[in-house]
């Protein structure tokens, strides 16, 4: 008989109480089962670990799921890599990230999460939605500085998405530009930014959107024998566009210089509200600067000529760009057009001529159906003489041009003054023309200080 009656197997081969199993396969199930677990511990650990580095996802009410990253690159807006609003700087490996601020809050890091600083974040699939693929049939508008698309957002809103083309990297120089000068500009007189989307190559900026479009299109398109554009529109695009040009000058700081003025980008809504638009041309001037010097840019015809010689960019740039814009608003003919007899071909030589020569009559678009008084038809002719002046010091500020454009005073001396215009200033009645107009500061019954919102 054997001793204690084991089988050869040993202790191992032993049935045990646990369904029966020998105990060998009981230890080999325990291994597995460590075994497993580790692994499964370990590779949750690492999956935990990277997605607290991975961009966070939306769900979208559309129904989409576009990728948010806030590693923007490039997109450094100033000194400290600024976009707008707290929560971001600059990181010169990484471009901007998020760091301690609104973001870490868990309300506010939701809404940053749909908003960054100012503006939206957009997805090109989003946008790509919104604009049926970019489809011919959603331009409304092009040039030199890319397309336009009307687009239609998941909540119904309409905005206007601008394709930058991106030519030896002007793409990313005019997206840096509008941004800083007008992203986080509001003023009922300057289009407003709504938001961005930078994938890639890809730069595009999202707008609201104008129902009436530009103001070239009212001008010189095909509107029939008589234009919608009546004298007291006009005057009303006018007095917006100095508004909002003058809170660009006069109200921010650092200032901005649209230095493209012209009549496209002259945005009109349902009430023929105007709104300045396309700021990809824009240069800021700090505390101090009087001028910067920069390439000669801009459109042929709205250009200021020392600008044009000299490269010296200030806000009397932008001044004379709307006298000719004025004179184009008056008349409605373009501000070059070699159509024309020769004597007609620049719009302020002919403008000076016909102001010269007391044909101011003569200046009127002929669409327009009811014509303006002779008082404010000329006062308006003044401001255009003004704006236009060859020495920049003597042109008006923005602000002084939307006060007389809108009042129905009109204060002027006649020193250093044209021949021309003094010719058409002493074509005024008296009560039209007064020498001057009180100030605030004025003491009432004192003798009234020779003093001009001229200078």
């Amino acid at each position: 008989m054997g001793a204690g009656g084991h089988k050869s197997g040993g202790i191992l081969t032993e049935k045990t109480s646990v369904l029966g199993l020998r105990l060998y396969v009981l230890i080999a199930i325990a291994a597995f089962a460590l075994v497993t677990g580790g692994l499964t511990a370990l590779f949750l650990f690492l999956r935990s670990s990277n997605r607290r580095h991975r961009p966070t996802r939306l769900k979208h009410s559309s129904g989409l799921m576009p990728t948010f990253t806030m590693d923007i690159g490039e997109i450094g807006l100033d000194g400290t890599g600024r976009i707008g609003g707290k929560g971001f700087e600059r990181n010169e490996k990484k471009g901007a990230k998020v760091v301690e601020g609104e973001c870490s809050k868990s309300k506010a890091g939701a809404e940053m999460m749909g908003h960054i600083g100012w503006g939206r974040w957009f997805t090109m699939a989003e946008l790509e939605t919104a604009t049926s693929g970019f489809g011919e049939w959603n331009v409304i508008g092009e040039g030199g500085y890319g397309v336009v698309y009307r687009g239609v957002l998941p909540d119904l809103s309409v905005v206007a998405v601008k394709n930058l083309l991106n030519k030896k990297g002007q793409a990313e120089r005019e997206f840096k530009v509008e941004v800083e000068a007008i992203g986080r500009v509001r003023h009922k007189n300057l289009v407003g930014l709504l938001g961005y989307c930078a994938e890639g190559p890809k730069r595009m900026l999202v707008y609201e959107y104008m129902d009436n479009g530009n103001l070239e299109q009212w001008l010189h398109g095909d509107v029939g024998l008589v234009s919608l554009l009546t004298w007291e529109i006009r005057m009303k695009i006018a007095i917006g566009t100095a508004k909002g040009l003058a809170h660009l000058h006069e109200g921010l700081e650092p200032k901005v210089v649209h230095r493209d003025i012209k009549s496209s980008n002259i945005l009109l809504d349902k009430q023929w509200n105007p709104k300045v638009s396309d700021f990809g041309l824009a240069k800021l001037l700090g505390p101090g600067s009087n001028f910067v010097t920069t390439r000669v840019m801009g459109t042929f015809g709205y250009v200021a000529p020392e600008y044009a010689s000299t490269g010296l960019l200030n806000e009397s740039s932008d001044v004379y760009s709307f006298g000719v814009l004025l004179m184009e608003i008056i008349s409605g003919r373009n501000p070059v057009d070699y159509r024309r007899p020769s004597g007609e071909v620049n719009l302020v030589e002919w403008f000076r001529g016909m102001v010269g020569t007391k044909h101011v009559e003569d200046v009127l678009d002929p669409l327009i159906e009811i014509q303006p008084s002779p008082r404010s038809l000329k006062r308006t002719l003044l401001v255009c003489l003004r704006c236009v002046d060859l020495d920049a010091q003597k042109r008006p500020k923005m602000g002084q041009i939307a006060h007389m454009l809108e009042g129905d005073e009109f204060p002027f001396r006649l020193e250093h003054r044209s021949p021309r215009e003094v010719s058409l200033l002493t074509c005024l009645p008296a009560s039209v023309a007064p020498a001057r107009v009180p100030l605030l500061t004025d003491k009432v019954g004192s003798n009234p200080p020779e003093r001009s919102i001229w200078r």
